[in-house]
């Protein structure tokens, strides 16, 4: 498996690579604290949220390709929990249709509730995936632990980073295993196979994890995150944050007064 999907480009040199981690780290959450309180209704202000990611986008040298299709991978999972938002929601109607032995009808407010909930679940993916994407994942923990977010939040953050890939290789093996062994028969079969695998991968995660923390106490682990140099504002940090800021509360504004 691919130890580097996260912060694949974030090895590159750019503008927006060469910014201290806590001010994209404060960016991204005053751009998506700003999309989340947009009206449903204000398009130029969605489009300028887009403008402004866009534009990042393009600063970074991240492929555009590749940042896009990383950002369509919530669309499903959207559409999941809110495609029955225009069914249900009353307002007026736009279109009524008869599945089987009922009607449903489609309200212009549902849609609208829809087309909000994709819209900012899309831009505030988009700033995510940029973030990761231009900083380190230690240089990203470091940050957030130089905000004061709680350690154990921050160590929590660390070790699933690490590990996941160990525990999906760890499951990969097994599936070749299962595999290899000819794999087939009843369902009741099959579940009862997956079930063992399940509680083996229980077992074998419980034990690397005290074998791990073991040896991190062993090499004097303190729960503090370290990189191999110092986080420091610079004259670009100040720049930045007054420009992407000045931009995005203007626009936050700008929607609720119009």
């Amino acid at each position: 498996m691919k130890h580097a999907f996260l912060d694949r480009y974030s090895d590159r040199d750019s503008f927006i690579h060469r910014l201290d981690p806590r001010t994209k780290l404060i960016s991204v959450f005053l751009f998506i604290l700003a999309v989340a309180l947009t009206s449903p209704d204000m398009w130029p202000a969605f489009a300028v949220y887009f403008i402004v990611i866009a534009a990042l986008v393009l600063l970074s040298r991240v492929p555009v390709l590749y940042v896009l299709k990383r950002s369509l991978v919530i669309i499903p999972f959207v559409l999941l929990i809110a495609i029955f938002v225009p069914f249900f929601k009353e307002g007026e109607v736009v279109g009524s249709y008869n599945i089987w032995l009922w009607q449903v009808s489609v309200t212009h407010s549902g849609l609208q509730v829809l087309w909000n909930i994709l819209a900012k679940a899309w831009l505030s993916i988009l700033s995510l995936i940029l973030l990761t994407s231009t900083t380190k994942i230690a240089d990203l923990l470091r940050g957030l632990e130089q905000l004061h977010l709680p350690r154990v939040m921050v160590m929590i953050l660390s070790f699933m980073y690490r590990y996941i890939f160990v525990l999906v290789d760890e499951v990969m093996r097994m599936k070749q295993a299962r595999d290899s062994r000819n794999f087939g028969g009843r369902r009741l079969w099959q579940l009862r196979t997956i079930g063992n695998m399940t509680g083996t991968l229980f077992i074998r995660s419980y034990e690397r994890g005290e074998r791990v923390y073991a040896a991190m106490l062993a090499r004097g682990f303190d729960g503090q995150s370290r990189t191999l140099h110092q986080l420091s504002f610079g004259l670009s940090d100040v720049c930045f944050g007054i420009g992407f800021g000045v931009v995005v509360i203007f626009t936050c504004i700008f929607n609720f007064l119009y």
